[in-house]
C-alpha cells in the first residue's frame, strides 16, 4: 500500500505533458492491457521523462534472481500505474559470456586463460638465473625486491643469492624472505654468510627453507637485502632469465600497476632467486588433457544461454546488454556503459543502481527522497564507507588503486546520483579507470568531482533484516521471495506480528 508521503512525492512530480499526452498510453489504458501487453508498446519510452531509473546489475546466469524481482517489487510497481510511469527498471547485462570456462580461468573473476603449456614437472626449478656471459659485480642497491604470482601450487624448497664470480668463496652477508602480500612477518627466510653460505648451483648460492604448497593466486615478494657496505649483485628483470615451470608462476612488475610500489620493497629486481616445484602434476595433467573437450561444452553452453537471454528480453523487454564481457572484473564498466545509455536514450531525474542479489523497498525510496528532498544536483544518497582499507588478495583483490585507503565510497546494495553526475560519467566514461568493484570505483570517480553525499544507513551494506531498510544485499531467490512475502503480508520484511 503507498503511504502518504509516497502520494506526496506523485503531486510533487507530476508528469509531463508528453507522457501525460502519449497517444499509445492512453489507449493502452483505456483498453484495459495487462503488463505484458504494455510491454510491447515499451519502444514509445523514448519521448517519457522519468523521475527514477533503475539500474539492476545482474549477471546472465542469473535467470531465476531477475524472475524473483519480476515477481515481487517490480511487479508491485507496475501495479501502481501513476508510479510506474514516472520508474524506468533495466537489469545491466554483458552482451557476451566469457569464452574461457570457469574452471580454466587464470583467474575465476576475469576471462583469462590460465595459459599453463608443458609443465616442469617431477623436478626442482630455478625460478632466476643469470644468462651466460653475463658480467656480475655488485650495484649500489642494499635492497632489492620482486614480487610474484601463483597460477597453479607450487612449493618454494630453497631460496638463493647470486654471487660475484670474482670472489674466493662466499664473503657477504646477505638475508632473503618471502612475503605473502600485505602480510608483515616474512613466510620464508634465509641468512647467508661466510661461515653459512649454503650450496652452490650454477651462478647462485641456495640455502633450504621450511616448505608450504603456495596456492593458486598466492602473491608474494621476495626481497634480498645486504648487510655489508656494498651492494647486492642484482639485475633488473629484463637481464635474467625466468623460468615459469611452463606458465605455474609470473612475476609481476611495478610497470604492470599489479601491485603498489609501495608494497615493494627496495629497487624493483633480482638479486638471486629460488628453487621451486610444481604440486598435483598429475591433476595438472589432466587438467591440460580435457581441456579441449571443456571449451567445445562450454562454447555450445554459451550458444545456449544467448538463446535464453535473447528470449527473456524479448518476452520482458527490461535488459539492456551492454558491450562487455559479462565478469565480475567487468562490472565497473557495465556500470559505465549503462550511464551512457541512460544518458543517451532517457529523460530522467535521479538514477537508482542496486542489484539482483538485492531487496530494494522503492515505496520506502520515493517516501525518503519527499521527505528529504534529496531530488537536488551534484547528490550521491547512500551509506558509505569511509577509509575502507584497500583489500589486495581473493574476490576484491585492487591491483589497480595504489594507495592503502579508497576514498569514501556507497555499499553497492544501492545508491542514487543526480542526473548531472549520470551525465559526468557517460561523458567521461571512456577516460575513467577501472577498478576491482564498481562500489570502489565509483568512490574514486566521485572523488574527482565531490559531490554532496547524504549519508543513509538504511541503505544496508551486509545481509540483515531491519525495519524501514532501503535496501539489503545477497540473497538467494528463495530468501527475496520470503522477504517479499512477509512484506506483502505485514508491511514489514523482517517480521509478522501476531494478530
Amino acid at each position: 500500500m503507498l503511504g502518504a508521503a509516497l502520494h506526496l512525492w506523485l503531486r510533487l512530480r507530476s508528469p509531463p505533458p508528453a507522457c501525460a499526452s502519449s497517444s499509445s498510453s492512453s489507449s493502452s489504458s483505456s483498453s484495459g492491457a495487462g503488463p505484458a501487453d504494455q510491454l510491447t508498446l515499451f519502444p514509445q519510452w523514448k519521448s517519457r521523462h522519468y523521475d527514477v531509473v533503475v539500474g539492476v546489475l545482474s549477471a546472465r546466469n542469473n535467470h531465476e534472481l531477475r524472475s524473483v524481482i519480476r515477481n515481487t517489487w517490480l511487479k508491485h510497481l507496475k501495479q501502481h500505474s501513476e508510479l510506474s510511469q514516472r520508474v524506468l527498471v533495466k537489469f545491466i547485462i554483458g552482451a557476451r559470456g566469457c569464452d574461457v570456462p570457469g574452471e580454466d580461468r587464470e583467474d575465476p573473476y576475469s576471462c583469462k586463460l590460465l595459459n599453463i603449456t608443458n609443465p616442469v614437472l617431477n623436478q626442482e626449478i630455478e625460478a632466476f638465473s643469470l644468462p651466460e656471459g653475463t658480467a656480475a659485480g655488485f650495484s649500489e642497491d642494499q635492497v632489492v625486491s620482486v614480487s610474484f604470482r601463483v597460477l597453479y601450487p607450487i612449493v618454494i624448497t630453497s631460496l638463493g643469492v647470486f654471487y660475484d664470480a670474482g670472489d674466493v668463496g662466499f664473503q657477504r652477508n646477505i638475508t632473503v624472505k618471502v612475503y605473502q602480500a600485505e602480510q608483515e612477518d616474512a613466510l620464508l627466510s634465509a641468512r647467508f654468510s661466510p661461515p653459512s653460505c649454503g650450496v652452490q648451483v650454477n651462478r647462485l648460492w641456495y640455502k633450504p627453507v621450511e616448505q608450504f604448497i603456495l596456492p593458486e593466486s598466492f602473491e608474494g615478494t621476495i626481497v634480498w637485502e645486504s648487510q655489508d657496505l656494498q651492494g647486492l649483485v642484482s639485475r633488473n628483470l629484463h637481464k635474467v632469465t625466468v623460468n615459469d615451470g611452463g606458465g605455474v608462476l609470473r612475476i609481476i612488475t611495478a610497470g604492470e600497476g599489479a601491485l603498489p610500489y609501495e608494497f615493494m620493497e627496495g629497487v624493483e629486481g633480482v638479486a638471486g632467486g629460488f628453487i621451486y616445484t610444481i604440486q598435483e602434476g598429475d591433476t595438472l595433467l589432466q587438467n591440460l588433457q580435457t581441456r579441449p573437450e571443456r571449451f567445445i561444452d562450454h562454447t555450445n553452453n554459451l550458444r545456449e544461454e544467448d538463446a535464453l537471454l535473447k528470449k527473456e528480453s524479448s518476452t520482458f523487454d527490461d535488459i539492456v546488454f551492454v558491450d562487455i564481457v559479462d565478469t565480475y572484473r567487468n562490472v565497473p564498466a557495465k556500470l559505465l556503459n549503462f550511464y551512457r545509455w541512460t544518458v543517451d536514450t532517457t529523460s530522467f531525474d535521479l538514477l537508482l543502481k542496486t542489484d539482483d542479489d538485492c531487496y530494494i523497498d522503492l515505496e520506502a525510496v520515493f517516501n525518503r527522497i519527499a521527505h528529504k528532498n534529496l531530488d537536488r544536483p551534484n547528490s550521491w544518497w547512500g551509506n558509505f564507507r569511509l577509509n575502507w582499507a584497500v583489500d589486495r588478495t581473493g574476490k576484491w583483490q585492487e591491483l589497480e588503486y595504489p594507495s592503502p585507503a579508497y576514498p569514501a565510497f556507497a555499499c553497492g546494495s544501492g545508491y542514487v546520483i543526480s542526473k548531472d553526475i549520470v551525465h559526468w560519467l557517460a561523458s567521461n566514461s571512456e577516460r575513467l579507470k577501472t577498478y576491482q568493484g564498481e562500489d570502489v570505483s565509483m568512490g574514486i570517480w566521485m572523488a574527482a568531482i565531490g559531490p554532496k553525499r547524504y549519508q543513509d544507513s538504511l541503505w544496508l551494506c551486509e545481509k540483515t533484516c531491519e525495519t524501514g531498510m532501503l535496501s539489503s544485499p545477497q540473497y538467494s531467490p528463495q530468501e527475496l521471495t520470503e522477504l517479499w512475502r512477509l512484506k506483502e503480508a505485514c508491511g514489514d520484511p523482517c517480521k509478522c506480528e501476531a494478530r
